[in-house]
């Protein structure tokens, strides 16, 4: 099974929210599937869960908002605050979905390589009183 968009009825059901922007949500969720797609391209089956989680950061709280008091009013915004974005974990997630990012190992070995020696082998040198009984040809 492939990678199929979240809608914006999913992003609804995901927020728990019973009535949502639709426009709005297409749009959020159309861009969080390209911003996934820089990781990851094509998206793994699976990756629904990061594009409904970035959408949904930007829909709730698209100022990114990390502060706030009512009374007196004090809003605390990070800098380059508002947006769609990727965290380290949704990074990690949609490269393992894809089968990426885990331990690996390279056989630098060459596909003919031959297990025989390639140096010369000279049979004056591999006489039988050089080796030590049960150890010689």
């Amino acid at each position: 099974m492939a990678f199929t968009a979240p809608t914006a009825e999913e992003l609804a059901l995901y927020l728990g929210l019973g009535e949502i922007e639709g426009d709005r949500a297409e749009l959020l969720l159309r861009t969080a599937t390209s911003l996934c797609q820089t990781v990851v391209k094509p998206l793994p089956e699976g990756a629904e869960a990061v594009v409904l989680s970035v959408a949904g950061r930007a829909y709730v709280n698209p100022q990114q908002v990390s502060y706030e008091t009512i009374g007196p009013m004090s809003v605390q915004r990070p800098s380059g605050s508002g947006g769609l974005y990727l965290t380290k974990a949704d990074r990690t997630a949609l490269k393992s979905l894809a089968g990426r990012g885990g331990a690996f190992t390279v056989d630098p070995t060459p596909v003919t390589a031959d297990p025989s020696p390639t140096w010369p082998l000279d049979d004056y040198l591999l006489m039988a009183q050089d080796f030590e009984e049960g150890w010689g040809p």
